[in-house]
């Protein structure tokens, strides 16, 4: 599922960005809105949206949905410790060593 969900992902960021790429600026009209005769504002009309910026409202939530998803599973998903992995160290009382000591070779003489 998430191998899905990651092409999904990757085809909608590549056609988010074809989209921004494709539209025109709001910029663009500014020289003409100079030059007298138009009928828009200085830095364009904000009229009917065209299809562009339907598609990349869409594209621009389609996109945020799979990434909130992406996140969510890889988020799931927890690491093993290299720590967790090792045995605890055995740790011998003194008693243990004072006994060791005792039964060496100077206890023998």
């Amino acid at each position: 599922m998430s191998l899905l969900l990651i092409v999904i992902h990757v085809v909608v960021c590549i056609a988010l960005i074809m989209i921004v790429l494709l539209q025109t600026g709001k910029g663009s009209d500014m020289g003409a809105a100079f030059g007298g005769g138009s009928s828009q504002t200085l830095f364009g009309s904000t009229g009917a949206s065209t299809f562009l910026s339907k598609a990349t409202t869409v594209a621009a939530i389609v996109f945020m949905l799979t990434s909130l998803t992406l996140a969510y599973i890889s988020g799931g998903k927890f690491a093993k410790s290299l720590l967790s992995d090792s045995p605890v160290p055995i740790e011998q009382s003194s008693q243990t060593q004072d006994d060791a000591t005792k039964t060496g070779p100077e206890s023998e003489q």
